[in-house]
């Protein structure tokens, strides 16, 4: 596990994490406000998340070379840092045009926070060790995904929309102070400079194990991530919820999470990856057709939070697989799996708009239950033929990873 000394610096990451997360479902459950606000139509509203994914995602291809280059808890306090202004600037937003521009620019920054914290868990943990690591960071991603999901609305409610990003502006200002207080002053490895990203990527993506990790995951992220966000909207249409109480309900995807993390440990050393995996997948997929047949409100809660514990199982096997993909490059491998997901998601949520504004969100959940299944079932095949990462008779298309830490 993490030392202890280095403790404080992971709290303070966490909270950066924490933050990220909960500005990144913020406007789930707002959706419907903010298309009154702006007078635009249901289908646009979902810009302001899947314009956040975009942003997230692409430009996890500069956060992560920097982060190797500055130090990779220096680069997470100015991402912060920047975060909070982009949040300032939505909630000062008088037109949809300026929201807009402020969610990018909130998610462009935010991708320097999230994926640094897996590569520096991956830098000072041992690999055996490193799954029970990301799972404690799950816990604070997971209850910013909460508060993002829940409190958006809740907030929007009692005081306005702009109360909402104003909160989780401070929440970032609050990260970013503490982080770059708590961060070591040592210079970064003088190769590490010496190293282009063009370099970085090409080397890395030539391993075959790695595009397939890739690939999986921009599926994950394509499915799963769509799935989550209309579910408020979902809640609000199907059974008349006001927002609040639908953003609150479907939070439990992310308590669901959160006992996954917390059952993690005990997890993991029970089942092996393609096991929880597969397991995952299934849970996942059961859950979203139990949403779509719920007959009563208050049924949709279990279902939302079994999807969540599904989800995060499959997550957790895919993000550790992620973390030990390139050790001497790490917060570009880490980054560049957070651009897919997040690309992924992007993509998915634009499809899932459309299907909504012209079917149902029903058959959105459907098309995402099963093709969660598929991945993961396809996923734990692939993981049963072939050898372990960390095998001594791992192939070049699937290279052995050192069971040292990275310190």
């Amino acid at each position: 596990m993490i030392r202890r000394a280095q403790w404080p610096l992971f709290a303070c990451c966490c909270l950066c994490c924490f933050a990220s997360m909960a500005s990144m479902r913020l406007c789930d459950s707002m959706l419907a406000i903010l298309a009154a606000q702006f007078a635009m139509p249901v289908e646009r509203a979902p810009q302001t998340i899947s314009l956040f994914a975009l942003a997230y995602g692409v430009f996890q291809l500069f956060s992560g070379p920097l982060g190797d280059w500055l130090g990779k808890t220096r680069m997470i306090a100015l991402a912060a840092l920047a975060c909070a202004l982009g949040n300032v600037a939505a909630a000062l937003a008088n037109n949809l045009d300026q929201l807009l521009a402020a969610r990018f620019f909130s998610g462009a920054a935010a991708a320097g926070i999230v994926p640094l914290t897996m590569a520096w868990i991956g830098d000072n943990t041992a690999d055996e060790q490193r799954q029970e690591a990301l799972a404690r960071l799950l816990s604070a991603t997971v209850l910013g995904m909460i508060a993002g999901q829940w409190g958006g609305a809740a907030l929007a409610a009692s005081l306005g929309w702009r109360a909402s990003f104003l909160s989780i502006a401070a929440a970032f200002a609050l990260g970013a102070l503490m982080t770059a207080s708590a961060s070591p002053r040592t210079a970064q490895k003088a190769a590490l400079r010496q190293l282009t990203f063009v370099r970085q990527t090409s080397d890395i993506l030539r391993a075959r194990w790695v595009r397939l990790v890739l690939l999986a995951t921009f599926i994950e992220g394509s499915f799963a991530y769509c799935a989550l966000a209309f579910m408020p909207t979902y809640l609000n249409s199907a059974f008349g919820l006001p927002l609040s109480r639908a953003g609150l309900i479907a939070s439990s995807y992310g308590v669901g999470g959160l006992i996954f993390s917390l059952s993690a440990k005990r997890v993991i050393r029970r089942f092996k990856d393609a096991h929880l995996a597969r397991a995952g997948g299934l849970l996942f997929a059961v859950s979203l057709l139990a949403l779509t047949a719920s007959p009563r409100w208050w049924c949709c809660a279990p279902a939302c939070a079994l999807a969540g514990f599904g989800f995060y199982a499959l997550h957790n096997v895919l993000q550790n697989h992620a973390a030990q993909m390139a050790p001497q490059a790490s917060g570009t491998a880490v980054s560049l799996f957070s651009c897919v997901l997040f690309l992924g998601q992007s993509f998915g949520i634009s499809i899932g708009a459309w299907w909504v504004g012209h079917a149902s969100v029903r058959y959105v959940f459907v098309g995402c239950g099963i093709g969660v299944l598929a991945l993961a079932v396809a996923f734990a095949r692939v993981l049963e033929r072939g050898q372990a990462p960390g095998d001594s008779n791992a192939t070049p298309d699937k290279p052995a990873i050192s069971r040292r830490p990275h310190c």
